[in-house]
């Protein structure tokens, strides 16, 4: 009876040893899925809180308020051989008064006051108007722009009437010519497609991206032209034809510690090499695009290389056994088959250059650049540089713009990775 027994118990023991260990081991993988979770939560936290941020401080610049004046050229004040020499911004302030029912004191306060609401450009129309046609000149002409950037803030709900007059830029009587122009319609609020049509200005309110845009396009262009067909041979020739030793080894751990370097290296590259030895253009969209292609290089051979990688091996046998070179087993079979790997490294890889901003101040795109680029050698600014450029004035409407123009370069980001992906599920092929 006792032999009989031992087993039994044995058994039971050995039972609740493997019971406790696959406890402990359900346990554990329990925790980890609760651990990955928290983990995800976190991090889309932490995204929602950075796009709600951007979009919350950012979305109101796409809210444009114009404001209409009729405004008399008064022959008087406007002398038809020096038309550039009148005041325009002063008639259109005068204008603005009288249609508030007020007039000008002995001082020009008043009037003074008027220019801080009004942007600038509603007299660069007037003084374009008049030279368009000097007839207009005694007659009464309607111009349409932008309000100052303090003002189109107070109608979006930024500044605050309840804020102490001390504390704000815009006093009390600012604040009720505003409500009264918006009471009698003649300040309409829209889209605000001048952000999106407009460069960089001085004037908030007359600030845009276009420029910007420009820039960015123009660089990047520069930089697929010379990083991705550069890129892409290197990394054909290194995987498909060279041989395989020490110095081929040395090359590939230099170029993935390439892929590491922080891109103000290659901006310091850049100012030696392109700037100060070849004498390229500073703030140009060349020398801009040289340095970026420098810095995407290693990330373009290196998807290149894995892409090649993941092409089987039966493909270049195949077409070694029914004749073919070994260069047109490459580039006749092989590389076209790994093409959505590397267009989606290029891709991502030109998503990743567009984003960099320190390089680009080492170069010198932190100029400020009111216009449209003129070609690749003329001064230009890029939306990295440009939110770094707004970010840093002092005055509070460009802070808003800044946000806006982040909202900007993440919309090409999307494009750009979203363009990665869909090239990538278009041509993949699984073996």
């Amino acid at each position: 009876m006792t032999d009989a027994t031992l087993p039994t118990a044995a058994a039971t023991d050995l039972r609740r040893i493997v019971e406790a260990r696959l406890a402990k081991r359900h346990s554990q993988e329990k925790r980890f899925r609760l651990y990955g979770r928290v983990a995800i939560i976190v991090a889309l936290s932490f995204l929602v809180v950075l796009l709600g941020r951007i979009i919350h401080q950012g979305y109101t610049t796409f809210i444009d308020n114009q404001i209409s004046v009729s405004v008399y050229l008064d022959p008087s004040k406007i002398d038809r051989a020096d038309i550039g020499g009148a005041n325009y911004d002063q008639m259109v302030a005068l204008s603005l008064l009288a249609t508030l029912g007020e007039t000008d004191d002995e001082y020009g306060e008043k009037s003074g006051k008027i220019l801080e609401i009004m942007s600038n450009d509603l007299g660069f129309q007037l003084l374009k108007q008049v030279r368009a046609d000097p007839s207009a000149i005694g007659k009464r002409v309607t111009v349409t722009g932008p309000v100052k950037s303090d003002a189109s803030l107070y109608y979006k709900g930024d500044i605050k009437r309840s804020t102490p007059q001390d504390s704000r830029k815009l006093d009390d009587q600012q604040l009720d010519w505003l409500d009264e122009l918006k009471a009698a319609g003649a300040i309409k609020s829209g889209f605000n497609f001048g952000f999106l049509t407009r460069s960089d200005s001085t004037e908030a309110e007359q600030a845009g991206v276009l420029g910007a845009i420009v820039g960015s396009l123009m660089m990047l262009f520069v930089t697929a032209f010379l990083a991705v067909p550069i890129g892409v041979l290197a990394a054909t020739y290194l995987e498909e034809f060279a041989p395989k030793n020490r110095w081929t080894d040395l090359i590939e751990v230099n170029i993935n510690n390439l892929a590491a370097v922080p891109s103000i290296v290659y901006g310091l590259l850049g100012l030696a090499v392109f700037i100060n030895w070849l004498a390229v253009p500073r703030s140009s969209p060349l020398v801009g695009g040289l340095v970026l292609a420098l810095m995407a290089l290693p990330t373009v051979i290196i998807a290149t290389r894995s892409a090649l990688k993941a092409v089987p091996p039966s493909i270049r046998e195949a077409a070694l056994g029914v004749g073919a070179s070994r260069t047109q087993t490459v580039f006749h079979h092989v590389l076209p088959l790994a093409m959505p790997g590397v267009m989606t490294g290029a891709i991502l890889s030109l998503a990743h250059a567009l984003g960099e901003t320190a390089p680009l101040l080492m170069i010198g795109m932190v100029s400020f650049v009111p216009g449209v680029p003129e070609g690749f050698t003329g001064s230009a600014t890029v939306l990295p540089v440009q939110v770094f450029i707004w970010e840093t004035a002092s005055e509070r409407g460009f802070h808003e713009r800044t946000a806006a123009a982040i909202i900007v370069l993440l919309v090409f980001m999307i494009v750009m990775n979203l363009t990665a992906i869909l090239v990538r599920r278009r041509f993949e092929r699984r073996w």
